[in-house]
């Protein structure tokens, strides 16, 4: 990584996801996924994970009915960020110590990113870093209405995920561009994070997903991506492709194979072509910026 080093901050809020995680697993409010890792040489440098365990309700077709973060469970609690933000437990985990960042009032996860989560985030990675995930609703994987931000912390010297050599080479343009409709930008305050709302607004306009000021919410589903190097936004038109079922982590270079994942599929095509088969084309967006340019005004 460039510039500041996960290394260098404390971590603290992931040695407390760690303990926290140790309490709740032991009164059974943690329940973690068991996976094991499929091996698949022709996917390099994709992680295919087959799940193991039954597949839990938010994951499930149509999800979960009561929101599970109107209250939360006291037991999955991290910490408080005053009186915008908490940190949890992911109850689901496939890694140990895999926070969320939620609201602590109701805001829609289709809504748009506002300050005050923008400034949440700054506070919880000037602490611990790793990757960061978000997945707008559920045609881009979202599991839950209520907005959250997700963190998957990594140790000093770790990539973030397996794309991240492949980003970071594009962003030095030593790797060619992907055929979707993404933006790829480089990061230069990892630590501050003052560079995360105008890198968000302005994916979301050049995506033609909108902007704040012009539109109630999002006009298509998207996921974001960031780490200490890159942020990255992609544009989405499905949730599901040959039996998967693909959220931000998919543009990250994991996968979950659940009983309908076509690993033969895979095997023929490649995962790049299923990440291509659930994103927008560049033909969608071209299409979506000719209409911005000629609506009346």
């Amino acid at each position: 990584m460039r510039g500041t080093r996960p290394g260098q901050r404390a971590a603290r809020l992931w040695r407390r996801a760690l303990a926290v995680s140790e309490r709740a697993l032991a009164a059974g409010a943690l329940v973690p996924l068991r996976t094991e890792r499929v091996p698949h040489p022709s996917s390099a440098p994709f992680v295919l994970r087959r799940l193991l365990s039954s597949t839990p309700k938010h994951l499930r077709a149509g999800g979960p009915k009561p929101n599970p973060f109107l209250p939360w469970e006291p037991l999955l609690q991290v910490e408080l960020l005053g009186e915008s933000h908490v940190v949890l437990l992911n109850k689901f985990p496939v890694q140990r110590g895999h926070l969320l960042l939620i609201t602590s009032q109701w805001q829609a996860q289709a809504g748009w990113l506002q300050e005050n989560d923008w400034a949440s985030v700054a506070h919880v990675a000037s602490d611990t870093g790793g990757l960061w995930f978000f997945n707008s609703c559920a045609e881009a994987g979202a599991s839950q209405p209520h907005r959250h931000l997700q963190l998957l912390p990594r140790h000093p010297g770790e990539p973030s995920c397996p794309l991240a050599p492949r980003l970071r080479c594009q962003l030095d343009g030593l790797a060619p561009a992907w055929p979707w409709a993404y933006r790829l930008s480089r990061r230069h305050d990892p630590l501050g994070c003052s560079d995360l709302p105008s890198l968000y607004q302005e994916h979301c306009r050049s995506l033609g997903l909108g902007s704040p000021e012009s539109d109630r919410q999002p006009r298509h589903p998207y996921n974001l991506l960031f780490d200490d190097d890159w942020f990255l936004t992609v544009r989405r038109v499905r949730e599901h492709a040959a039996g998967f079922s693909v959220n931000a982590l998919g543009f990250a270079g994991c996968l979950l194979c659940c009983p309908s994942s076509r690993l033969d599929w895979i095997e023929t095509e490649g995962p790049f072509r299923l990440l291509q088969e659930v994103a927008a084309s560049p033909e969608l967006l071209l299409e979506s910026q000719i209409e911005g340019l000629t609506a009346p005004d």
